[in-house]
């Protein structure tokens, strides 16, 4: 492996270079004998910034303009070639009649012994307490909650990290 040295014309073929435009690969290949990261640090060691920048790039470009979104998006694994029950799943998650205002009636509350496949799971209150039930509403198809606690347990991984992220000046 040789050493090159930056000598006084290659410094000033590197900036020439650098403020037309190339990108640091094509200096590299230009100078030759010279890998792309040397370029990068001779340029930052020199202080090379900005540079022409085109007319195109220098425009924001416009967003696309998407629908807005109806149906309750749920990640959930599905076994592969099982497409009937995943779209049964999308289609039953749309709908729901039913509005809870997190009050469950007292005919639909189970104990832990009394769920089963086909009822919510979702518990509600403290466990040591002795109102602690579950919600025991008709769960979706392939999930352990009803529509509304589906919801609730499943929500997209944007909404959750808005929902996370600290408040600027608190």
């Amino acid at each position: 492996m040789t050493v090159m040295s930056w000598t006084d014309d290659r410094v000033e073929q590197l900036k020439k270079l650098w403020e037309a435009g190339l990108s640091a690969s094509q200096i590299a290949a230009e100078l030759g004998n010279i890998t792309r990261n040397a370029v990068i640090g001779k340029v930052h060691r020199l202080g090379l910034s900005g540079r022409a920048k085109s007319p195109s790039s220098s425009a924001p470009r416009q967003r696309k303009v998407r629908p807005a979104q109806h149906m309750m998006r749920i990640s959930r694994p599905v076994a592969r070639g099982n497409t009937a029950l995943a779209h049964a799943f999308e289609v039953e998650a749309e709908t729901d009649p039913v509005v809870y205002d997190n009050v469950v009636p007292m005919s639909q509350r189970l104990t832990l012994l009394e769920l089963n496949e086909s009822t919510c799971h979702w518990p509600v209150g403290d466990p040591g307490s002795a109102d602690f039930f579950f919600c025991g509403g008709k769960t979706l198809t392939a999930l352990p909650y009803c529509a509304h606690h589906s919801r609730i347990a499943y929500q997209p991984a944007s909404d959750r990290r808005r929902a996370t992220r600290p408040t600027p000046g608190k």
